[in-house]
């Protein structure tokens, strides 16, 4: 399954709600190269058999036998308010959504996908069984952090470039929390990031060691290309403008630059472009948040950065329960 966007084609990623009225489903849009734009929202990546089976396995994690806090609550009929205390942009409706339908609750939200988060603000409110509500809290309130913050960096990652006029992409990589990795794709991309190849299977990629073991540059894109076909693009990794060159006349789609510091980078993706100008160029290794801009470039097309995964802080999110006629609150009310 991928969800990168076509993320080497030039084309901006601007985050929009969906019309309220007929879809709650967050969505991007896509200004391509001939000012095209098209609609997309991004819930519909996410099948809905999937998001099925991980709230499934979430829930079965955090409560594989016998849940003896449930006979403190009851099944009785409750509402809680979903408040968010912290800065940042929402992110990972869906996957709160399933959790809850697992549950069976009903979520209701009052801020779309990608919304700006100013704290305190209520997000949601949640209705079903007292028991169910307090069994799906920690679950639904740990995905939707992780999603939101990874979304708030991303966010602040491509505001950084944008702030430079560069128009190539911001990009994620593959480096993301084993069995979260849907999660945190998708955060990239409420972010307004790419995803970068979300598997495997979405781009055959040609690191240091994969050059070691076939032997040479040359005859690790040769066999990639073999293996690829036509149906998938061929990235190397490369550490010098010899090794990129040698990618490219080997038949390399892309280029990546990688752990160059700022001043080396730019003459060499220069260089390359000058001799094989349809070759794209991506960089990574050593890029943060505070030296982003240095590595935006007229020859760069790409800047990914493990970061935005690894690094991200979870944003506040917390689910109090309410009586029925009472004004929700941010705090536990006790009488």
């Amino acid at each position: 399954m991928g969800l990168h966007l076509k993320a080497y084609e030039q084309q901006e990623i601007l985050i929009r709600p969906c019309s309220l009225t007929l879809d709650p489903a967050p969505s991007i849009l896509l200004a391509s190269s001939h000012s095209t734009l098209v609609n997309i929202c991004l819930q519909l990546l996410l099948p809905s058999t999937t998001l099925a089976a991980l709230a499934n396995s979430w829930l079965q994690e955090d409560c594989p036998g016998l849940n003896f806090a449930a006979l403190v609550t009851g099944s009785t009929p409750a509402q809680a308010a979903l408040w968010a205390k912290s800065p940042g942009v929402l992110a990972g409706r869906p996957f709160f959504d399933a959790i809850f339908t697992q549950l069976n609750c009903q979520v209701s939200w009052f801020l779309p996908e990608g919304s700006k988060l100013v704290p305190v603000v209520k997000v949601a409110e949640v209705r079903g069984p007292a028991h169910h509500l307090l069994l799906g809290e920690r679950v639904a309130l740990n995905t939707l952090a992780r999603c939101s913050g990874i979304a708030s960096m991303a966010a602040t990652a491509v505001e950084a470039a944008r702030s430079t006029g560069w128009s190539g992409h911001v990009a994620g990589t593959r480096k993301t929390t084993p069995g979260f990795r849907l999660v945190e794709k998708y955060g990239l991309l409420i972010g307004g990031a790419a995803s970068h190849r979300y598997d495997l299977g979405g781009l055959v990629m040609v690191k240091d060691n994969h050059v070691v073991a076939a032997g040479s540059v040359e005859k690790a894109v040769q066999r990639a290309r073999q293996a690829a076909d036509f149906a998938l693009k061929v990235e190397v990794e490369c550490s010098s403008l010899k090794e990129a060159l040698q990618a490219a006349e080997a038949g390399a789609d892309l280029v990546l630059l990688d752990n160059f510091k700022p001043e080396d980078l730019h003459p060499t993706a220069a260089a390359l472009k000058a001799k094989f100008p349809s070759v794209a160029v991506e960089a990574s290794g050593g890029v943060t948040l505070g030296n982003l801009p240095q590595f935006c470039g007229t020859h760069i097309d790409v800047i990914s950065l493990g970061m935005l995964t690894q690094a991200a802080p979870a944003l506040d999110f917390s689910l109090k329960l309410f009586a029925e006629g009472d004004t929700p609150v941010p705090h536990a009310r006790r009488s």
